[in-house]
């Protein structure tokens, strides 16, 4: 009777080993089915384990768009396309927030802050980013290009976010138009050097920001554009004259290879050549 007893209590044991058999056989599955796909999809879901913080997906559907048009038609395979463009799209836009939440929490900063120090803005393929120079928490040492520790601190956290996610790099300086100077200011100003101006100090304040980038993280073939706009364009709904127009603003875009895949349908073994994109247009010496 015992020995009947204690058969009985190990016999459920094989129950366990199926079941594992059983989901390594499904996981091995998923893996085989994700290979399969066209490259816009692997390239977004690729996308999403990198930042998987939130679902980018409704909570009917999985992270891989799926197609429920089965005709053979053409009228029916471009609606297909269109949708699996939808939904990579919505893939790329959510990967793109999640990685602005990153920069915000990095820096311990309030989103919703009002003057807040940092601007950051979810684009059609990028972000664009706006460090703001203002006097409570300025990003350089007076009127120079020299980063204060602020400043150092989040050029830092900016680069390893842009050499993590591969961005390509566009930044652009910016000052306000100088108010009437006192006295004691025209007379410094007077001792500086004359042919100085508020062109030479944006475009220094850029070049500082992509040195910057460089020196911590980032490769220097990913800076497109390094330029200075002096007080030309100035924040919409802001008066010239506002601190607010002290600025460097950074323009992230995808790798131009991933826009790429990602844009069109392609199959694997359709090869993909890099674009003009791809090579380092003008950056400031």
């Amino acid at each position: 009777m015992a020995r009947k007893k204690a058969a009985a209590h190990h016999g459920g044991a094989w129950k366990v080993a199926y079941a594992d058999f059983v989901t390594a056989m499904m996981a091995l599955f998923m893996v085989l089915w994700i290979s399969s796909q066209n490259q816009k999809i692997l390239i977004s879901t690729a996308q999403y384990f990198q930042n998987p913080f939130r679902s980018p997906m409704d909570a009917s559907s999985g992270v891989m768009p799926y197609n429920t048009n089965k005709t053979s038609s053409s009228s029916g395979k471009d609606a297909g396309d269109e949708k699996e463009m939808s939904r990579s799209k919505h893939i790329q836009m959510t990967f793109l927030n999640s990685v602005a939440a990153d920069f915000y929490r990095l820096l311990n900063l309030d989103q919703d802050l009002a003057n807040k120090p940092i601007d950051v803005q979810v684009t059609s393929d990028g972000l664009r980013i706006t460090l703001f120079d203002r006097a409570k928490r300025p990003l350089f040492v007076g009127d120079t290009a020299e980063f204060t520790p602020w400043g150092k601190f989040v050029m830092q956290n900016l680069a390893w976010n842009i050499d993590r996610h591969k961005f390509r790099v566009t930044i652009d300086g910016h000052t306000r138009q100088r108010p009437p100077l006192s006295p004691e200011a025209a007379a410094a100003l007077a001792a500086a050097p004359p042919d100085y101006t508020d062109w030479e100090l944006s475009s220094d304040r850029a070049n500082a920001a992509r040195r910057s980038l460089v020196h911590f993280a980032v490769e220097p073939g990913l800076v497109d554009r390094v330029t200075g706009y002096a007080d030309a364009k100035p924040v919409a709904g802001e008066a010239p004259t506002s601190e607010a127009n002290e600025r460097v603003t950074l323009s992230l875009t995808l790798n131009a290879k991933a826009r790429l895949k990602d844009k069109v349908l392609v199959d694997k073994n359709v090869p993909i050549t890099p674009g003009p994109a791809d090579t380092l247009s003008a950056v400031t010496p």
